[in-house]
């Protein structure tokens, strides 16, 4: 008798979270011992679930007491981040320390020149208010991303505003020292501790450029690159990351407003997004993606050109240094 394949499911993301444990553990021992040659593991904790697993895995790999953890808040940060990141660090029993970077970015001109730019679109903007950036998707626009510019004024007013070309890159030219200021910090002490730094980019940020060059892009070891989103949630049950983070919607935590990964970046929320990647890498037949995300066929179609298109976009982003060979 000949057995029907499954359909395309969900379950096409199921791993064996405790094999998959130990096997990045043991891959992070021999990084650290065989090729970058340091003592310990270094990270940011942002409250989220990548920095979370990250660090449950550098754990696991050297024991808490060779994994250093930096808290990184900004004068736009969710004070939730800290309390949270906090919390990971002591389930994990690992030491901390926080490094305000809110001077730093103040004296680069991080605030002053993105608010410049934002004054281009609406001159009042200036104390008491805040903005984010969001994203009209594929999906709504019949495939391209649209920038928009949110705002909240004083009095509580919302309001959108399209973004010219040079005012989105110059907002995110000047958030993007955020990220690089946490990374100047991170090497700090890695360099003062003799330790390696633990990037936390999942599948799909890695994948799609959803990370800032030189800045949270740049680490010496990235432990779970390898896997979709809703695979480190499997790999965070299984470490024991508090419940409370396993349940908080993904966040930039980068601007003044609260802000989604799908708002900024993303065309659907994280878990339609890895099957969708996970269908475009292994062929799977745009219907059956279809039906297990609850999409049409040319919605699929439509995220499956941005993926591609991201993916150029994100070239650059992966690229070493060229040399003149």
């Amino acid at each position: 008798m000949q057995h029907q394949p499954r359909p395309f499911s969900a379950d096409a993301l199921c791993i064996d979270a405790d094999a998959e444990i130990e096997r990045i553990a043991s891959m992070l021992r021999d990084q650290l011992r065989g090729t970058v040659r340091r003592r310990g593991l270094v990270l940011g904790l942002s409250g989220g679930i990548d920095s979370s697993v990250c660090a449950g895995l550098a754990a696991r790999a050297v024991g808490p007491r060779n994994v250093f953890c930096l808290l990184m808040p900004e004068s736009d940060s969710d004070p939730e981040s800290l309390r949270l990141g906090r919390l990971v660090a002591e389930t994990f029993g690992l030491e901390t320390a926080v490094e305000d970077i809110a001077p730093a970015l103040a004296a680069m001109g991080c605030y002053e020149r993105r608010d410049g730019f934002i004054r281009q679109v609406e001159p009042k903007y200036g104390p008491g208010w805040s903005s984010k950036i969001v994203i009209d998707g594929p999906l709504t626009t019949g495939g391209y991303n649209i920038s928009s510019l949110v705002l909240r004024s004083p009095d509580g007013a919302l309001t959108k505003h399209r973004l010219p070309a040079p005012v989105y890159q110059g907002i995110v030219a000047a958030t993007n020292m955020k990220q690089r200021t946490r990374k100047q910090f991170e090497y700090y002490h890695a360099d003062r501790l003799n330790y390696a730094v633990v990037g936390t980019p999942n599948r799909l940020e890695y994948d799609q450029g959803f990370f800032v060059k030189n800045g949270d892009g740049a680490a010496d070891l990235k432990p779970i690159a390898h896997l979709y989103k809703s695979q480190v949630y499997q790999l965070a049950e299984r470490l024991g990351v508090p419940e409370e983070i396993r349940r908080r919607p993904p966040t930039t935590d980068t601007y003044s407003l609260p802000q989604t990964q799908e708002e900024f970046y993303f065309a659907l929320p994280y878990d339609k997004m890895d099957l969708c990647l996970y269908g475009l890498d292994h062929e799977v037949p745009a219907h059956e993606v279809a039906r297990a995300t609850g999409l049409g066929e040319e919605q699929v179609a439509l995220v499956w050109k941005d993926i591609q298109a991201k993916r150029k976009a994100a070239r650059y982003l992966h690229l070493p240094p060229q040399l003149a060979t």
